[in-house]
Order: structure tokens, then sequence, then C-alpha cells
């Protein structure tokens, strides 16, 4: 019984999940890659319609449960395979963890190797609300610097997307014995933007329905853009709770922008109690296909001076050619006007305005 409910919240879930996606249209696509890794979290946006992005990496893991006096070392790879289907707001995910566990069971001198996947989830995530979707809360305010860095609290209403998915256990998995080969999962995921360097972002999950073990999951991931925004930190806190396993991690580390397809980044991380006892390093790439074109639009439903305003005089001569800047894709992220720039736009909007 309890069973059949869960799945009639799931149809209703997907079912609003398409029924919201003609109302919305606001663009996905950024210049430069947008990556989940280092962390856990799953970012509130889309990648962009066309946008194919591969973010892979390797795993150590040291395991110790001292109620049952086990030892483990885990090695694996984790892989996400995202894909923007159809509508810039819309995103296909593929997540698997495949590892390998060496598990010692010191009370009874006996070793056994488990291989498998850990994860193993598709889904589809739509964003429902953009906070920055209007031009007027992407504009900076020319006549304070400190309006443009210092936290305000209306900076902590996020955009929001919904997931829902499914988990596949295939044969017969060490992990997961005893669960049906497809089960459900949802989630919520939010994304503010609490100042121009800073980032925070939220997942909650309900995960394994249907299944004896279902799961409930939260992550909260704040990350921070430096100066030079082709390096980044992030600090990220997990919690789980299921009557087969319940914990809560800490994780925190480094990625750094090689260029606008590519991003190689590090971590680790620990849980907070002994059965089992956690720690864990991470490092990987996340590498972007863009194959995005915009979509075009017709003149009638421009507006005024987007495409550089008036024709002028010679504005039709053939100008001299000058040598592009490919740059590394650092120089396209964000971080707000400094206070000299500032400065100079406030000059130039009295220009327009006299």
């Amino acid at each position: 019984m309890g069973g059949c409910f869960e799945l009639k919240i799931i149809k209703h879930f997907v079912l609003i999940l398409f029924l919201t996606i003609p109302i919305i249209g606001i663009s996905q696509y950024t210049d430069v890659i947008n990556s989940n890794r280092p962390g856990l979290s799953v970012s509130a946006y889309a990648i962009g319609k066309n946008v194919l992005q591969l973010e892979t990496g390797l795993f150590y893991e040291q395991q110790d449960h001292s109620s049952l006096n086990t030892q483990s070392n885990i090695w694996g790879t984790d892989i996400s395979l995202r894909y923007g289907l159809l509508f810039e707001q819309l995103e296909l995910n593929w997540e698997s963890t495949f590892q390998n566990q060496d598990i010692t069971f010191a009370n009874f001198g006996i070793s056994e190797s488990r291989t498998d996947f850990y994860r193993n989830r598709l889904g589809l995530k739509f964003l429902i609300y953009d906070r920055y979707k209007s031009a007027e809360r992407n504009r900076p305010n020319l006549y304070s610097w400190r309006a443009n860095n210092v936290f305000q609290l209306k900076n902590l209403i996020p955009s929001v997307s919904l997931y829902a998915g499914a988990n596949f256990v295939l044969g017969d998995n060490p992990f997961y014995v005893g669960d049906p080969t497809v089960s459900p999962r949802v989630m919520v995921a939010t994304q503010s933007r609490i100042t121009p360097k800073f980032v925070l972002i939220s997942n909650l999950a309900y995960d394994r329905i249907g299944t004896d073990f279902p799961e409930m999951s939260y992550l909260l991931s704040l990350s921070h853009a430096f100066r030079n925004p082709k390096w980044s930190v992030f600090v990220e806190n997990q919690g789980i709770k299921s009557d087969r396993y319940s914990d809560v991690l800490l994780r925190s580390g480094v990625a750094h922008l090689f260029n606008e397809e590519l991003q190689a980044d590090i971590n680790l991380g620990a849980s907070f109690k002994n059965t089992p006892s956690r720690i864990f390093v991470s490092a990987g790439v996340s590498y972007r296909f863009d194959f995005h074109k915009d979509a075009p639009k017709a003149i009638e439903d421009q507006n005024a001076d987007e495409n550089g305003g008036e024709i002028k005089k010679k504005s039709m001569k053939k100008k001299k050619k000058t040598k592009k800047n490919k740059g590394s894709g650092a120089e396209d992220i964000d971080l707000g006007p400094t206070k000299k720039q500032l400065r100079k736009l406030k000059k130039n909007q009295k220009k327009k305005n006299n």
C-alpha cells in the first residue's frame, strides 16, 4: 500500500515537471563550463541545449567500522554525463560510481572483495525559477561598490530546479542486496548568488523510493571564486538518513579552470562518526563538448539598441583587422565590477543622460 502511494507521488511530480516546461523560456547556456564537480551537490542550472558534458574522477577511501571490527580500502571512479535536452532549462544526467571494496572482517580473520556500481542513476532536471532571468537584477549599482559586493538578505532568494529519475541495480549487486532493479528518486535543487564571489547550493533528495531502505539526504555547498577566477574553493556538508546507512559528511576542495571547456579539481573529506569512519580523497576533470547554437530572434521581438544601437555614418566601412585574444575562459566569469570600473560606468551613464 505504501509503495503504491509513493509511486503516485512520483507520477504527480513528473507530471508537474513536464507541465511546467512550456511556461518558462529563459536561457541556461554560459560561455564557460558549468560543472557540478568537485563536490556532489547539483547546480540548479542546466548546461544549455545541445551541450554534452563529461565530469569524471578517481577516488580512494579508507573505511573502518568500530562495532563490526572491519577495515576497508575502496578504489573507484565517478562518472557524470550531462546533456542539454530539447530546452535550455532541461538536462538529462547519468551519474555512476563504480568501485572495488577490499574488506577485512577482523573478528573472523577473513577478507573479501566487492566490485560493482555503488551509484547508477538516470534522471531529468528542469529549472522552474531563475532568480536572475531579469536583466535588472544583473545590472551593477553604479553608485555603490559596497552594494554590489556585500551580502544582502535578498541574495538568499534562490533559483530552483526539480529533478526526477531512477536508480538501477543490475544483477547481483553486493552493495544493494535485495533491492529492486529500478527505484525512483526525486530532488529539489536551489542556487543562490550570495555575492559575486560566493555561491550557495542546496539539494534535498528522497531516494530509493519503494524499497526496504528508502533514503532522505541533503547537501549544502558554499563555493568561493578568487579574484583570479580560474581558481575556486568549496566546502560541502552532506547528511544521509536511512535504515541501511546514516551519516554526516564534510568535504572541501579546489577547482582550476584551464579554458572555457576544461576544469580540473581535487577534494577530500571525512565522516563524523566511527560506524563507519570514512576518510576519502578524489581528483577529477570536467570537459564540455559545446554544440550549442543560439536560436534566431525576429527583429520585431528584439529590444531597441540590443544589437549595437543606431547605424552611424561609416558604419559599413571595412574595419582594420585586430588580433583576437582567445583568452582562457576565466575572463567570462562575472565577479562584479571593480571600483575603477564602477566610476567609468557612472561617468558613461551621466553622458547618456545629458
